[in-house]
């Protein structure tokens, strides 16, 4: 006989696709009536609840993979989160070297959660759910071999009523019968034993995977609230240290241009008498002489912002003849923000008053255009004569005592960080 691959034959072909439309036969006359079938109702509620059970453990296994899936998110989240903490922890903070512990802790107990949630959960939901695949295989082949044998039953039965008996094809069909009957019983009885054992089986199973599962979690908890307890008393340290040290408040840095001071120094040094001498006379026809001084502040500064910085600035000869410049005028700004509504121009604060902060903390000027900070002191802020020039988070004004003492507006204003302040009006 001609091989047709390996381990197949043409005869087993040709008797595998017979066995097929003898199968499909058998059931078309099931259906149409016309022949019986074999029916167990026992074993049937027995298929029911293998199906039913396979159901279950497959969306217990999807959702306990979702479950380790969120623990291990949560894992990377609580790392990143202590992670921050580390590098936010100044090193001359107390409790520097007990928070990397406890970080280092957490991020070895979530990952001794996870690797026991699998061992003991996950790992144990897969084999369990292994048995179904090859039952659930014998389930569909018992059922073939049921249709074999009704149909094999069939076919004796209609030789035997039939009007013309063929003793031989009765002897064969009987032989055959007998064959289907041996190999269908043999497997429902196989079956007829396991699927009951493996329903019962579900309720141990399910028993010992939550409490697996709630052990699990119940270590993890107490251990996890042990870390954040600690961490909370190394917090509650550092409050008690911060309310009796002094941890200085930064300012913004500003982006502010030499300018003022490079000229400051210029008009300085030709304000000195002996610069003075050494400056030139008008021409008769009344023409002012100009510098590159005053061009300099011609073209890049307002007269009044000239004045600004580092108080009452004295003229030197050249500035006295300057031309009138028209000074722009800008709306009121903190931070870049437009205050609603014009300045108030109220008789007893300085032009422009916006409102009053008072200082929260002590502030060191750096430059001459600056104000020096006490804790305590009341600022009336008012806007600045080119927004341009506002720096965020830093606001002009003058304070409250020298206002009041010396009504000198453009001596005595300057620049201040607006976060070593809250406002008060």
């Amino acid at each position: 006989m001609a091989e047709m691959g390996k381990g197949v034959t043409a005869g087993k072909i040709a008797s595998n696709v017979q066995k097929k439309l003898t199968r499909a036969q058998e059931k078309v006359l099931q259906k149409l009536g016309k022949a019986d079938e074999t029916k167990d109702e026992q074993f049937e509620q027995c298929v029911q609840n293998f199906n039913k059970q396979l159901y279950e453990g497959s969306k217990l296994q999807k959702d306990l993979r979702t479950y380790l899936a969120s623990v291990k998110a949560m894992h990377e989240a609580s790392k990143k989160l202590t992670e921050c903490l580390q590098e936010v922890y100044e090193p001359d903070w107390p409790g520097r070297d007990d928070t990397n512990k406890i970080s280092e802790n957490n991020d070895l107990l979530w990952t001794d959660f996870h690797q026991k949630l699998v061992d003991q959960a996950l790992l144990t939901m897969d084999t369990y759910l292994g048995q179904f695949p090859d039952i659930k295989s014998r389930i569909a082949k018992r059922g073939r071999k049921l249709v074999d044998y009704d149909s094999a039953r069939h076919h004796y039965e209609s030789l035997q009523t039939a009007k013309k008996k063929d003793e031989a094809k009765i002897a064969k069909a009987e032989e055959e019968l007998v064959k289907a009957q041996k190999v269908f019983e043999e497997m429902n009885i196989d079956l007829q034993e396991e699927l009951p054992s493996l329903w019962n089986s579900r309720v141990g199973f399910y028993v010992n995977t939550f409490q697996s599962i709630a052990g699990l979690e119940e270590n993890f908890h107490k251990e996890m609230s042990k870390l954040n307890q600690n961490l909370n008393d190394v917090l509650v340290d550092l409050e008690k240290e911060h309310g009796t040290s002094t941890y200085p408040v930064k300012a913004q840095p500003r982006k502010k241009t030499k300018l003022f001071s490079r000229l400051r120094k210029k008009i300085s040094s030709d304000s000195t008498p002996a610069k003075a001498n050494k400056t030139p006379s008008s021409p008769p026809d009344g023409t002012p002489i100009t510098s590159p001084e005053t061009k300099a502040i011609n073209h890049e500064l307002e007269p009044s912002t000239l004045e600004t910085p580092g108080g009452g600035i004295p003229k030197s000869p050249s500035q006295s003849s300057l031309p009138a410049v028209v000074v722009e005028t800008f709306p009121a700004t903190v931070n870049g923000t437009v205050e609603s509504g014009a300045p108030s121009e109220r008789a007893d604060m300085p032009p422009g008053f916006l409102f009053k902060v008072q200082a929260m903390h002590d502030y060191s000027a750096t430059d001459s255009d600056e104000l020096q900070l006490k804790t305590g002191d009341v600022v009336l802020v008012v806007p600045f004569d080119n927004p341009e020039e506002q720096d965020e988070g830093w606001l002009m004004g003058v304070k409250e005592s020298d206002w009041l003492q010396h009504k000198e507006f453009d001596q005595c204003r300057g620049v201040f960080p607006e976060n070593f302040t809250e406002r008060v009006q």
